[in-house]
């Protein structure tokens, strides 16, 4: 079973990811803003991470670099922004753009979470 946390403060967005990513039979939590995404990560065990890079207050950069620098630094990160351009180089594995199309996250979550292609 593969467990995942998606970071982001739209709602929406969290629910639409929750509900895609179930449907791959994947174990998905969410958190509603970075602070609180650290939180889960540092007390879970999660495969993969999904972020919004551009957050109030503490941003998906940071949650990077927490990530980055605890015990399970290889952990996947895929970032979601506005401004991918501006995230490269930014220690995420996978950056989407925001609006983004869903088949295209879901075939970067089936890539760094190494899930079977067939589904």
């Amino acid at each position: 079973m593969c467990n995942v946390l998606v970071i982001d403060d739209e709602r929406m967005i969290r629910d639409l990811l929750s509900q895609a990513l179930s449907r791959l039979d994947l174990t998905v939590d969410t958190a509603e803003s970075a602070v609180g995404g650290i939180a889960k990560f540092d007390n879970g065990a999660y495969d993969l991470v999904i972020t919004d890079v551009r957050m109030p207050g503490v941003d998906g950069r940071h949650v990077v670099h927490h990530i980055r620098g605890s015990k399970r630094e290889a952990t996947p990160i895929i970032g979601l922004s506005g401004t991918p351009l501006l995230l490269q180089n930014g220690g995420f594995d996978a950056v989407l753009d925001k609006p983004f199309v869903l088949q295209s996250l879901i075939e970067k979550v089936k890539d760094l979470a190494k899930l079977p292609t067939a589904s």
